[in-house]
């Protein structure tokens, strides 16, 4: 029950990388689709708090997050790979999902701290640095709070 909404992202994720535009590059069309399916707002935290909290203090849901946040990276590294003709377990495709999973999760960790906007102006933060390869101009300030319903 505590990673059922999770597992429905995952799959989400497949469908919407599927979905890519083969005119988009790898990395936007990962940052679309991470965007896209996280619908969580500032209202939703305590109860994702409270989640974390219990999966965080139980050793046992601790060690299974493991195999939702697999699935998750295997999402990705499938879309990469296919996308670059290679094997999914080539170093590319794996890399890229491994690294896309903790920008993801840094993004989600700072948002549940702040709880100041949408989880969808953290990820798109973080999945934009990646992209642009950590360069030392995306080095700025935090993101900055949206107001309800921009993007």
């Amino acid at each position: 029950m505590l990673w059922s909404t999770f597992d429905e992202e995952v799959e989400a994720l497949r469908r919407e990388l599927a979905a890519a535009s083969p005119d988009v590059s790898i990395m936007e069309a990962i940052r679309i689709a991470v965007v896209a399916i996280n619908h969580y707002s500032a209202d939703d935290v305590p109860e994702l708090r409270t989640r974390m909290n219990l999966i965080g203090s139980s050793p046992g849901l601790y060690t299974g997050a493991a195999i939702h946040y697999d699935a998750w990276e295997r999402a990705v590294s499938d879309f990469v790979a296919a996308r670059v003709g290679q094997p999914h377990d080539s170093l590319y495709p794996l890399a890229v999902g491994r690294v896309t999973l903790a920008a993801c999760r840094a993004a989600y960790d700072r948002w549940v701290a702040r709880a100041d906007t949408n989880l969808t102006v953290y990820l798109d933060a973080a999945l934009v640095a990646l992209a642009a390869g950590f360069a030392d101009r995306i080095f700025t300030n935090e993101p900055r709070p949206r107001r309800p319903g921009t993007r």
